[in-house]
């Protein structure tokens, strides 16, 4: 039987999502927590990957239970409470669902979206949950950059270099900077897939953009190159968060 489970972390202590041999990462935790509480070795798949550094508010992977195990109760309330008091306090799960055998958190889904924070002032609050930006950043500026990116299919400008992936094509449906409160700034952006470092490149070229330093001709050409050299540092891991997964409604 297979299921997804869906959770989120604080990707602070962590190198990052997927499993490594000399690193601490947030699957090496969780699938030893779940083998414990569920007795049966678990091995998760996760929707995507995310680097050391970087938060989920939501992420998805799915696992499957032996056919001669007991199969986890569709209400199952007790299990995600007790997974969630064996689990460190920085990552907890929310629900588990049971899909179809042939579902997979990474093929099936149809979107993901991230949000990036960005915080003017500085505060103790935010440490290492948001960039601190301590000068002026012209949002207009930086949205009509953005805009760009819903014309866009080719990534590659934004792709880090040296990844085995066969295609830099992706389909992004939204890409906007919006004001969460005074000081802080969300961009959101939203595609059918992501390539490696590609929002955070996306964000470093946009700062660029808002202190002036690159025109909004300048970010087009970039675009255009379908180089990553031509596109400015990679934005700091801390304000990433990989936000949502959508997945079509018949494999549940």
């Amino acid at each position: 039987m297979r299921y997804f489970v869906y959770f989120s972390y604080r990707g602070t202590s962590y190198h990052g999502w997927q499993r490594q041999q000399n690193a601490m990462t947030v699957q090496e935790v969780m699938e030893h927590c779940m083998s414990n509480v569920l007795r049966v070795p678990i091995t998760l798949v996760g929707a995507g990957r995310t680097d050391a550094g970087v938060h989920a508010s939501q992420m998805v992977a799915h696992f499957d239970m032996p056919d001669d195990s007991s199969p986890i109760p569709k209400d199952n309330i007790l299990l995600v409470g007790k997974l969630n008091s064996y689990l460190p306090q920085d990552i907890a799960i929310q629900q588990i669902i049971p899909v179809k055998s042939d579902a997979h958190a990474r093929f099936s889904a149809l979107s993901r979206t991230y949000h990036y924070y960005v915080i003017m002032s500085k505060s103790p609050f935010y440490r290492m949950l948001a960039t601190h930006i301590s000068y002026p950043l012209d949002f207009n500026k930086m949205n009509q950059a953005a805009k760009l990116l819903l014309e866009t299919s080719d990534f590659a400008s934004f792709c880090k270099l040296h990844t085995d992936v066969k295609t830099t094509i992706c389909k992004v449906t939204k890409a906007e900077w919006t004001q969460v409160d005074e000081s802080i700034w969300m961009f959101s952006i939203k595609s059918d897939r992501f390539l490696r470092d590609m929002v955070r490149a996306i964000v470093g070229t946009l700062f660029e953009v808002g202190t002036g330093k690159l025109t909004i001709d300048d970010f087009q050409r970039i675009i255009d190159a379908h180089d990553r050299c031509a596109a400015r540092g990679s934005a700091p891991a801390v304000g990433l968060y990989l936000s949502k997964v959508e997945y079509p409604n018949d494999i549940f």
